[in-house]
């Protein structure tokens, strides 16, 4: 345990950082079950998996997972602002595995963190937005041949994967786990919804009860935001750029309008498209004094800060924890969350333990499913294979005590054939 190589901040939070862990855990029992599992059955013995993502006390519970399935597992921070310490601790003195992420670390160390967890030569790779896969394919191409699949956690991870596929540049296989409906559906609208909201009022303090707030993107991200934003009393505008998602957004009830309009109207605003400069310098002169600019998309791309930064004459740094004020003259200011990072992992905890069970106990399964599959998986991005939806649906299902109805023999035949008509 000593020789394990590792960088974390401080080793003397792990006691901390375990508590968290284990909490979390008690909110994960399909991802429990599949750890019980790997440790009697070993499916992922022989294995190297390296891993970038956001190094919370939830990922905690999927890397003890890979490692009681027999892999040796390596981690580090896909966002230098949502690592938790005392879990990164944790990690390394409690559960022995290997851990590369400092909260707040430079982009320098950022990236050599990545290296550190390709030095592993990892079979599979787990990533948050891409990186690992980006570096494989830049600077690290020898390590890529070794690389049996990757998996993709987000939206704008995928968003890059299925751009390098169409160019023909993707060096091996990749597994959309973003795209699973136990993820999208779930984690997208609801954990992103939950903690995006938790992140501003931490960070603010703002009584969201009768406030503006402009959602930036109706993607799955987008409409849990919106939707919990009006829970919460907001007044709840949205802007979109693909017309059948504004539609959805109307008829689910909200204001939808172009950012034009909006800028002025708004108090809070939350960007969630992936997309870049998604809130500008036109927008920002439009902007109300006080308005509160957030974002909760992967990249720190989507508000333009250093337009942001040229329009004010003055910017104080943390006027509040995770709250910059840029003064763009003497009767006007404009508030920035989280540096335009992810403002529910900065700001706040992340996705809630109980929607992150489905996300993991999927990527566990997809691992395995990889494992099984070794090298015969062809060079293009996959879909996560039904059976592994059907069975983490039915696992949580059961965790919360529900049952759904079965089809009976005459529905399966009727389902089966073209025979029967009006």
């Amino acid at each position: 345990m000593a020789k394990m190589k590792s960088d974390v901040t401080d080793l003397r939070l792990a006691a901390d950082g375990k508590k968290k862990i284990l909490w979390a855990d008690r909110d994960m029992p399909v991802l429990t079950l599949i750890r019980e599992r790997f440790a009697k059955q070993k499916p992922l013995r022989g294995l190297t998996i390296g891993c970038c993502m956001h190094v919370t006390s939830e990922t905690a519970n999927l890397m003890r997972t890979l490692k009681a399935g027999g892999a040796q597992v390596s981690l580090c921070a896909s966002n230098p602002l949502s690592t938790q310490d005392h879990t990164a601790a944790s990690l390394v003195k409690d559960f022995g595995i290997s851990v590369y992420a400092r909260r707040a670390e430079s982009v320098k160390v950022f990236y050599q963190h990545l290296n550190q967890v390709i030095d592993t030569r990892p079979h599979i790779t787990m990533d948050d937005g891409a990186d690992l896969v980006n570096v494989l394919h830049t600077k690290r191409q020898k390590e890529a041949k070794n690389i049996y699949a990757s998996m993709e956690e987000t939206t704008t991870g995928v968003i890059r994967l299925r751009a390098m596929a169409n160019d023909g540049i993707l060096k091996f296989p990749v597994v959309a786990v973003n795209d699973a409906d136990t993820k999208h559906l779930f984690d997208n609208r609801y954990g992103t919804g939950q903690s995006t909201l938790d992140g501003v009022v931490r960070a603010t303090d703002v009584l969201l009860a009768g406030k503006h707030v402009v959602v930036v993107g109706y993607g799955w991200c987008g409409r849990g935001v919106a939707m919990r934003a009006r829970g919460a009393g907001a007044i709840v505008h949205v802007t979109e750029v693909d017309p059948l998602k504004g539609l959805e957004a109307v008829m689910d009830g909200f204001n939808v309008a172009p950012m034009s309009e909006l800028a002025s109207i708004g108090e809070v605003f939350v960007t969630v498209t992936g997309n870049k400069h998604v809130l500008r310098a036109e927008h920002f002169r439009k902007m109300r004094n006080g308005a509160i600019v957030c974002n909760s998309g992967h990249f720190d791309i989507e508000i333009d800060i250093p337009a942001l930064k040229k329009l004010s004459r003055k910017v104080i740094k943390d006027v509040r924890p995770m709250v910059d004020e840029y003064q763009i003259n003497a009767r006007r200011s404009i508030f920035l969350l989280a540096d335009g990072r992810l403002v529910n992992l900065s700001a706040a905890t992340g996705h809630p333990a109980s929607v992150m069970d489905m996300s993991f106990a999927t990527q566990a399964l997809c691992a395995e499913w990889i494992a099984k599959k070794g090298r015969k998986l062809g060079v293009e991005v996959h879909d996560v294979p039904h059976q592994i939806e059907e069975q983490v649906a039915k696992l949580k299902l059961k965790s919360m005590d529900v049952s759904i109805d079965r089809l009976t023999s005459t529905q399966k035949i009727y389902l089966a054939s073209s025979g029967e008509g009006t």
